[in-house]
């Protein structure tokens, strides 16, 4: 089907939208943090030779491996007592935070590993997940009346409150007719 109208010689475009700035910033800064890595490994390798930095990434691998097993058992082992006792897990991030350790542990790379021991330390861990909660507190907060606002109000309303503080989810149905 023809309207008459002639076709355009060349394509219309639309205009790009913009880029958020993670878009744009995160390649660069992986570059970087690549750069980085190597250029320090090759130091140290010049200072302490090349048969210990092979040692210290062997260290990191096996260490970070142990790490992540370790916090994978204790979250398992959070989750079955709590569904034994028939509450909620509990919301502690430090499993996550101790997996994203042991990760960047046997990533391989200095810079990576002190990072990753970082994260391993109890102090680190509470004030990054007390952060992170906040985070998203706070864009709870700004969602408002949002998509994730109103799934939000809505699963606070289908919570029903015991007497004993625990929460059964349900909804209630009432038969009109006796």
């Amino acid at each position: 089907m023809t309207t008459g109208a002639p076709t355009p010689a060349y394509p219309v475009q639309q205009p790009r939208p913009r880029r958020s700035r993670l878009r744009t910033f995160l390649p660069l800064g992986f570059a970087a943090w690549l750069v980085l890595e190597i250029w320090l490994l090759t130091v140290v390798a010049g200072a302490a030779g090349g048969y210990a930095v092979f040692l210290l990434l062997v260290t990191g691998l096996v260490l970070g491996t142990v790490v992540i097993k370790r916090a994978g058992r204790r979250a398992f082992q959070n989750l079955n007592e709590a569904i034994q006792r028939g509450t909620a897990p509990s919301r502690g991030g430090g499993n996550g935070l101790m997996m994203l350790g042991g990760l960047l542990l046997m990533i391989p790379g200095l810079i990576s590993d002190a990072v990753g021991l970082l994260l391993l330390l109890p102090p680190v861990q509470k004030s990054l997940s007390r952060y992170a909660e906040r985070t998203v507190d706070r864009k709870l907060r700004e969602a408002g009346s949002g998509v994730l606002g109103d799934a939000f109000q809505q699963a606070q309303q289908a919570r029903i409150h015991r007497p004993d503080g625990k929460v059964v989810q349900g909804e209630v149905i009432r038969d009109e007719n006796p």
